[in-house]
C-alpha cells in the first residue's frame, strides 16, 4: 500500500467529536430498545442511499433549506425506503438541530462505533467519485495484504479530493488524493523560487 502521507489524527477517530456523540446516543438508543441489529442495518442503507443519490446529498450539503422543508423531505425519502421509527426520528432530531451537512459523517461514525463494539477495524474512504464494486474489492484485497484482516470499508464522498482517495484507519491516514498531490507539488514550486 502506498504510504504517501501518514497522519496521527488522535485517538478519538470516526467516533469522536459531533459526529462521534450523536452515533453514541443512537446506539444507546437502539440498544437500549433491543433494535440494534434493526437500526445498524438500516443505518447501513442510509449511508448507501446517501452515496448514490445526488439529489439527497443536495438536501443533506445545502444550508438554503429551511429546517422544516429539509425535515419533511428528509422524511419522505426515509418514508419511500421505509426505514424504521428509530432512524425516522433520529433523522428528524439532527434536521431540528440544523445538521443535516453532518448526516453522512453520523452515519460513519455510527458504523465504526458498531465495528469497535464487534471487534471490526473500520476503514473510512473518501474518493471524489465513490468506488465501484472492483475497486471496493481490490481495496479490501490490499487491506488483507497489508495485515487488516476483518476490514468495514464506509465510504465517504468529497469532490474537493478531485481524484484518488483518503483512507483513515484508525489513527493512520492514507492520502493519495489529486488534491494533496497538487499541494505538495505548489509547497514545493514556492520552495524552488
Amino acid at each position: 500500500m502506498d504510504r504517501t502521507d501518514v497522519a496521527d489524527t488522535g485517538s478519538s477517530g470516526a467516533t469522536g467529536g459531533l459526529a462521534g456523540r450523536y452515533a453514541r446516543a443512537l446506539y444507546a438508543l437502539a440498544d437500549e430498545q433491543k433494535q440494534l441489529d434493526q437500526t445498524v442495518f438500516e443505518m447501513s442503507n442510509l449511508g448507501q442511499l446517501i452515496n448514490e443519490s445526488v439529489d439527497f446529498q443536495r438536501l443533506l450539503g445545502s444550508p438554503l433549506y429551511d429546517v422544516k422543508v429539509a425535515r419533511l423531505t428528509a422524511f419522505a425519502v426515509l418514508d419511500s425506503y421505509s426505514f424504521g421509527k428509530i432512524v425516522h426520528d433520529f433523522v428528524g432530531v439532527i434536521a431540528n438541530n440544523r445538521r443535516l451537512r453532518a448526516l453522512p459523517e453520523i452515519v460513519v461514525a455510527f458504523a465504526a462505533l458498531v465495528a469497535a463494539k464487534r471487534g471490526q477495524i473500520t476503514a473510512i474512504v473518501t474518493t471524489a467519485h465513490g468506488m465501484t464494486d472492483v475497486q471496493r474489492e481490490q481495496l479490501r484485497a490490499r487491506l488483507i495484504e497489508a495485515g487488516y484482516g476483518n476490514v468495514n470499508l464506509n465510504e465517504l464522498r468529497d469532490p474537493s479530493l478531485l481524484g484518488g482517495m483518503v483512507l483513515r484507519i484508525g489513527a493512520r491516514l492514507y492520502d493519495t488524493s489529486l488534491k494533496s498531490r497538487l499541494q505538495r507539488l505548489q509547497f514545493a514550486l514556492k520552495g524552488a523560487a
